[in-house]
Order: C-alpha cells, then sequence, then structure tokens
C-alpha cells in the first residue's frame, strides 16, 4: 500500500546515501524501517482487547444477538 510521510531532508540524504551504499531503493529502507519498529510491538495487538468486557453483565454472544436485531 502506498502512503505520504514527510521525512525531514537530512533523513533523506542519509536514506539516500544507505540506498546506494546498499544498493536497494530509498522505499525498501523505509519499509525495512518500518518492519524493524513495528515487529516487536506485533505481539502486543492481540492482546490490546483481552479483558476489555470482563466486567460487562451481558453475555458477549447475547449481545451480538441483541444489536444485530435492531437491523432487522
Amino acid at each position: 500500500m502506498r502512503t505520504l510521510v514527510d521525512i525531514p531532508e537530512e533523513h533523506l540524504a542519509i536514506l539516500n546515501q544507505l540506498s546506494q551504499s546498499q544498493k536497494v531503493s530509498r522505499a525498501e529502507l523505509v519499509r525495512r524501517a518500518v518492519a524493524s519498529y513495528v515487529q516487536p510491538h506485533e505481539s502486543e495487538a492481540p492482546l490490546f482487547g483481552f479483558g476489555l468486557w470482563k466486567d460487562f453483565p451481558e453475555d458477549g454472544l447475547a449481545y451480538q444477538e441483541r444489536i444485530r436485531a435492531e437491523w432487522e
């Protein structure tokens, strides 16, 4: 997926040097940087909502069915 990102000129200069020395595109370097940042946090994402509804007074399935019944 493409996205627009503002990167300071001094960082672009470094990325350009790295891309030439490593013989990869600047876009590839950015993808690698994002992957290295996201990777340690990937295991946190599924646990973010764990236990979120533990104190909810209604059973989850009953709640889902009640809400969906409003659509009919």
